[in-house]
């Protein structure tokens, strides 16, 4: 599984060290400045600067050591040139230590709240989106999630793929909202479907148990306001001989189909209603069959991928970069995907994103 969240830039150990190391080096200006200079122009009363600055880097005694340093430092200074005002800037630094190093350890605390809270959002992850094989017999499947918030590991997008015995049966979709609401909603649905795929021979079937969990959870569990919580769904059975491949499409966008070259956007004949709607606008639903040979590349994704933007506020144009992907692995495809589409954004995401790339192996020969 593929899993990233904005666009990071390549670790250098030797930048990262320097940044560290900057307090000291503040420190050795500051003081040659102060030795170098006349007394007038005073640069040891900037000696307070250094240890403000250890604390958004360092731990608590470092950063108490760097402050002593610089009250050492400004004792010389007041050996060598009388008159600095010593005890006034000494005064000043032992101040600015005191609250040096109580930030420090206000952020330590916080770096350790937010670790915590990251392994928890890792095992909700594991729970909504937990890891699949990337081989179904004859079938490759990889999957792409992207976080739009920096700190995020999961949102409301989700998908899930299992063996049946009714064929590999799919399921992305998107729960409308943010936060811990949408992922309990989203866990909801990716759990019922982990039972009805397995119980249901009837794709319909399938749909009508995901809509009632997800009635249940926001019976529990209601939206904040006026508006309601829904969420779109695709639901996809690929029979394990190949040929005719099931869709039932709950107001999800289509998925798209590579073959050959030539692309085709898999749209529904007629619309099944969203998740958590069907007591309000029927729960008529309906599957659609399309033609999935050898070779052929399927992918399916969230709205987040064809809304990704660029500074100029274009969306990404899904399609014809799908019409350009040469025949390759769902791996490759979604790796180019990522990459793109970060590139496209520059890293700004607006909207998490979820998807499943799907081909059919060549018989070997």
């Amino acid at each position: 599984m593929i899993e990233s969240g904005r666009l990071r830039p390549r670790r250098r150990h030797g930048r990262g060290r320097v940044v560290r190391l900057s307090p000291v080096v503040l420190t050795g200006v500051i003081a040659g400045l102060a030795y170098a200079t006349p007394p007038e122009m005073a640069f040891s009363r900037l000696l307070p600067a250094a240890p403000a600055l250890a604390a958004a880097m360092w731990p608590v005694f470092p950063t108490v050591l760097l402050g002593t340093v610089c009250l050492l430092l400004m004792i010389g200074l007041s050996a060598v040139f009388p008159g600095l005002g010593t005890w006034w800037t000494a005064s000043g630094i032992i101040a600015v230590t005191v609250a040096a190093a109580y930030g420090s350890h206000v952020r330590l605390q916080r770096e350790r709240t937010l670790f915590q809270v990251r392994l928890v959002a890792d095992a909700a992850q594991q729970v909504v989106l937990s890891p699949m094989p990337r081989r179904f017999g004859s079938v490759e499947i990889e999957s792409l999630y992207l976080a739009a918030a920096a700190e995020a590991r999961i949102g409301g997008d989700f998908y899930e793929v299992v063996d049946t015995g009714f064929g590999i049966r799919l399921l992305i979709g998107d729960v409308r909202g943010k936060g811990l609401p949408a992922v309990g909603a989203a866990a909801a649905i990716v759990n019922a479907f982990r039972e009805a795929a397995y119980g249901e021979a009837d794709m319909a079937d399938v749909a009508r148990r995901l809509d009632a969990s997800s009635t249940r959870y926001n019976a529990a569990f209601p939206p904040e306001g006026p508006t309601e919580r829904f969420a779109t769904a695709l639901l996809v059975e690929i029979p394990h001989e190949g040929g005719r491949i099931g869709i039932l499409n709950c107001g999800h966008p289509p998925p798209l189909l590579l073959n050959h070259g030539e692309l085709r956007l898999l749209e529904p004949t007629s619309p099944s209603p969203l998740l958590n709607l069907a007591e309000l606008i029927g729960d008529h639903y309906h599957v659609d069959t399309f033609d999935f040979a050898p070779g052929d590349l399927m992918l399916l994704y969230t709205d987040g991928v064809a809304e990704a933007r660029a500074r100029d506020g274009e969306f990404f144009p899904l399609a014809a970069w799908m019409r350009r992907q040469p025949p390759t692995p769902p791996h490759e495809l979604l790796t180019a995907l990522h990459r793109d589409l970060l590139r496209y954004s520059r890293g700004r995401l607006e909207d998490d994103i979820a998807a499943l790339a799907v081909r059919l192996r060549e018989p070997s020969k």
